[in-house]
């Protein structure tokens, strides 16, 4: 098994392979064996799981990840760290597949006979939609323990009323719960982000909590509505519904001068109930 990831042995393993951290990609290091022994603890990964790693970088957490007994699929997007990675987790059982995880077919790559974990240090410029993506197409991906900025993973954990409740916050919700079980210092890192980052712990529900017959017109009122956060409801959802705005807020009950941040699941499936109803008559 590799020796845990020092900020001494990360910077020796970028000399040797004649590499340096790409901005483009987001790509900060996490350099301390503590921080990813603490990660892999939080998820509640055990021997024998199956684990998904998307941007394992130079490999601290997958190294962290393998001690612990899990199996280990890391998906790379950079070719350059691939070979630094094969390097690193030689011997150990961990697969690393070099792909974008914003493109990657998931059913293709993890099977459905077991479920599967997501533990990731996500890159700060995809975290979101990284995220959002396996939690539509993804199935087999039960739980999540991802590390993102942390401004991103409290807003994907807020719920209605709170400060950093966002559309974002609401199609979370639908899929999953959602909490911040920790933070990281940026002085972890290589290079040191301006910024810290946050633990974030997901649970996929079975089913989701509202029923919604096409959720995808839901989530675009919920776009509508987060788009001018400062603007009335029946404002704000006028740019999809025109004129019945007024109307189909008061319908499903909401005041139509109330702001999209006041709007918990239920309210909005309330919304997207009314107006397919309407559009039916």
């Amino acid at each position: 098994m590799p020796e845990p990831l020092t900020p001494r042995s990360v910077r020796a393993l970028l000399e040797a392979h004649g590499l340096r951290p790409s901005r483009a990609l987001g790509q900060n290091f996490l350099t301390d064996p503590n921080t990813a022994e603490r990660i892999v603890r939080l998820s509640g990964v055990v021997a024998g799981d199956r684990v998904l790693e998307v941007g394992p970088g130079v490999g601290s957490l997958t190294v962290a990840l393998g001690a612990a007994g899990v199996e280990v699929t890391a998906v790379e997007i950079d070719s350059r760290l691939v070979a630094v990675l094969e390097d690193v987790l030689a011997g150990t059982g961990s697969v690393v597949v070099e792909g974008d995880a914003l493109r990657i077919d998931w059913s293709a790559l993890l099977d459905m006979d077991r479920p599967w974990t997501m533990v990731s240090n996500l890159p700060y410029n995809v975290a979101t939609p990284v995220l959002i993506r396996a939690l539509e197409t993804a199935p087999m991906i039960g739980r999540f323990l991802v590390m993102v900025q942390r401004e991103v993973g409290e807003r994907i954990a807020a719920g209605a009323g709170e400060e950093a409740y966002g559309a974002v916050s609401v199609k979370v919700a639908y899929h999953c719960t959602a909490e911040v079980v920790g933070t990281v210092p940026s002085t972890v890192f290589a290079p040191r982000p301006k910024v810290e980052s946050a633990l974030v712990r997901l649970e996929r529900r079975a089913a989701p909590p509202v029923e919604v017959d096409d959720p995808d017109w839901m989530f675009r009122l919920v776009r509508a509505g987060f788009a001018t956060r400062r603007k009335m409801l029946r404002r704000a959802l006028a740019t999809v519904l025109g004129a019945r705005a007024e109307d189909v807020l008061r319908a499903a009950g909401i005041d139509p001068e109330a702001r999209a941040e006041t709007l918990g699941l239920p309210e909005w499936a309330a919304i997207a109930a009314v107006e397919r109803e309407a559009g039916q008559s």
